[in-house]
């Protein structure tokens, strides 16, 4: 069976990228990143690219006139490369309905919360102050709305008492590594159904009955 031929879309760092990088690694994997794109010329991620051997290129958006024209050009590269799914794994440019549309259903995102709750920045200092129990990351299909669009996987982090921004993403950080590779590996064993603005996931089993923060343990 012929593998899902991804590109992932960074900006910095490419941690997410990473984690799908292992993912693809592995004997039985269902996808191979055929292409990185970044829109940042000096993105971290282009050199953790370069060291797994995947193909790289940058389409820098301050070259370009429009949104749209710069979409236009992200769009024609990986239509040149045959990409079935795009994977934004920290690209930090705002998308078009257009493109949005144009890849529809075949575009995927993670955000570090409990979507709906938390959309747009600074999620975990917005957490902490509104003194939820939990959080946490999801992996979502992407619509023309921010941070919206049919929810594959999520993962909940529990808020501990003496968390602070920095403390909280960076368990959550773990928890991205953890679910986007997870979601990747759904769609391309042709596990997900999009039925409506849901996903259904064949085979999926409940986790287990609810856990409470702070515990009831006594």
């Amino acid at each position: 069976m012929a593998k899902l031929k991804i590109a992932i879309l960074i900006s910095g760092r490419g941690t997410n990228m990473q984690a799908l990088i292992d993912y693809c690694s592995t004997e039985n994997a269902g996808a191979e990143i055929a292409l990185v794109l970044s829109n940042v010329r000096d993105a971290v991620g282009l050199d953790r690219a370069t060291e797994a051997d995947v193909p790289s290129v940058t389409i820098d958006h301050k070259q370009y006139a429009s949104r749209e024209h710069f979409e236009d050009a992200v769009t024609k590269t990986l239509e040149d490369h045959d990409i079935q799914l795009v994977c934004l794994a920290g690209f930090m440019r705002l998308l078009t309905g257009t493109f949005v549309d144009h890849w529809r259903d075949r575009l995927i995102n993670i955000h570090p919360s409990l979507l709906p709750a938390f959309k747009g920045l600074d999620t975990h200092e917005r957490a902490l102050a509104e003194g939820v129990r939990f959080t946490g990351c999801t992996v979502h299909y992407v619509r023309a709305k921010m941070d919206t669009g049919p929810i594959i996987v999520q993962a909940a982090v529990p808020i501990l008492s003496d968390d602070d921004s920095e403390s909280l993403a960076m368990r959550v950080l773990v928890a991205e590594h953890r679910c986007y590779p997870y979601a990747l590996s759904l769609i391309a064993e042709g596990k997900t159904r999009i039925i409506g603005e849901k996903v259904l996931i064949d085979g999926a089993q409940a986790p287990g009955p609810a856990f409470l923060n702070p515990t009831d343990d006594t």
